[in-house]
């Protein structure tokens, strides 16, 4: 018997519709597509009325904050509490550079929380910089976090960094030890989270970033120097550090960052060397944009928090000055310090102290005269080592020179190879400590 050759009516649609032109669509199709189209257009008015609600940033910068928040469907991993954003993310910002000050706190604080979990599971009682110390896996893991916010936000900027990444492209668990940490370090506030632009893809994009810091500076364009953990010995010690950012534009400190997850907060507590050791409630974040002064706020784990403006300390009598020099002999010629403090009539003790937290220190008054004397003539300074620090202190009311009167060069390359040694120090004194440095030093 034949088989019939009926279909049902369900395959006879099928067929029909499948042979009909592109061209053609069914009133159904129309209809879904307009659907489509409204909801969508509806969304990114939502998002638009949303975007002009939440404040001062770019609009493209809190387009980008409201997405992130939208698709992040599991919580960060963190040692903190997530917040909900309720609140702008941020502390409002003002100056020409104000984006590029809103990214380099957060990503400087966000680190913060990289180094001091790292000091906390693992530095205590460490006291050497080998390839896989505390240290090194801090100056990987902030780096890391800090390259990659800049990249998100500032793609054709270059970078001078201290770290690349060939020693962990051969060492498979350290490699894995820094990007965990670098993986689940994540600010507790979803805003300000969203503003450094998401998370690193995997450890192979880690490496990328990593080795996006070894640009060479120079005078044309805008060059960010970056010291991810400024201090090694005092990281170890658990005294003072520095997470140190800035930025160069044409060699010129336009934008200075320093995170000192050691310094008190308050500006007013006197300088010590065990300043801040020991202490609840220490951090601060010191900031500087050029002709705006300077500034610090409590270093936090989430959004920014109100920063107020910071001064050095007019000093009358220099009998009654303080001044600070670096805790490492090789880093600083120390009885010429001495020698520099008895002929200004200085009585009080030289304060020692590591890393970049001794310009923020002076900055906001707790201290007075910074010098960093030359202990060789071939030796040349990083130029990621003084940077941020110096833009704080000249927006604070001090001036920064080298040894010969000569403003910090940082045009030149990586380091600062035409200056020798560092002077800083209130405007009001600073050419009376120069000529009697350059005494000691016989350079007159």
């Amino acid at each position: 018997m034949p088989v019939a050759k009926s279909q049902s009516p369900s395959r006879s649609r099928s067929q029909s519709q499948s042979r009909r032109p592109l061209g053609k669509k069914t009133s159904r199709t129309k209809t879904s597509r307009t659907t489509r189209t409204t909801l969508l257009s509806l969304f990114i008015l939502t998002l638009a009325i949303l975007t002009a609600l939440l404040g001062t940033t770019t609009p493209r910068l809190r387009l980008r904050q409201l997405l992130n928040h939208l698709t992040f469907t599991t919580p960060f991993t963190t040692t903190h509490t997530q917040t909900a954003l309720t609140t702008p993310p941020t502390a409002k910002m003002t100056t020409i550079y104000a984006r590029e000050l809103e990214i380099a706190l957060l990503a400087v604080q966000r680190a913060a929380l990289l180094t001091k979990r790292v000091f906390t599971d693992s530095a205590k009682g460490t006291v050497s910089k080998d390839d896989a110390s505390p240290v090194t896996v801090g100056d990987f893991g902030a780096q890391a976090l800090i390259i990659a916010a800049l990249r998100a936000n500032f793609p054709h900027d270059a970078v001078v960094a201290e770290e690349e990444a060939a020693a962990l492209r051969g060492d498979r668990a350290l490699r894995e030890r820094i990007w965990g940490l670098v993986r689940e370090t994540r600010l507790a506030d979803v805003g300000a989270e969203g503003l450094l632009g998401g998370r690193l893809e995997g450890e192979e994009e880690m490496l990328e970033v990593l080795d996006l810091g070894r640009a060479e500076g120079g005078r044309r364009g805008r060059v960010w120097t970056l010291d991810p953990i400024d201090g090694t010995k005092g990281f170890l010690r658990g005294g003072q550090y520095a997470i140190a950012l800035a930025l160069l534009v044409d060699g010129d400190v336009k934008v200075g960052v320093l995170g000192c997850p050691n310094l008190p907060v308050d500006d007013a507590a006197p300088l010590a060397a065990d300043v801040g050791e020991g202490e609840e409630g220490r951090g601060v974040i010191f900031s500087a944009v050029v002709g705006e002064g300077a500034t610090s706020r409590p270093l936090g784990s989430g959004a920014l928090a109100e920063g107020k403006k910071i001064a050095m300390r007019e000093v009358g009598e220099l009998a009654g000055a303080s001044f600070c020099e670096s805790v490492e002999a090789g880093h600083s010629n120390q009885s010429e310090s001495a020698q520099i403090a008895q002929k200004l009539g200085i009585t009080k003790p030289s304060v020692r102290m590591d890393s970049q937290a001794k310009y923020g220190s002076i900055a906001r008054g707790a201290g007075d005269i910074y010098l960093r004397l030359p202990t060789s003539k071939t030796y040349q300074e990083k130029i990621w080592d003084h940077a941020a620090g110096d833009l704080i202190v000249r927006e604070a009311g001090g001036q920064v020179t080298d040894t010969k009167g000569n403003r910090l060069d940082f045009g030149v390359g990586r380091t600062l190879a035409t200056n020798s040694g560092v002077v800083a120090a209130p405007a009001g004194i600073h050419a009376q400590v120069l000529e009697v440095v350059q005494e000691v030093l016989k350079l007159k």
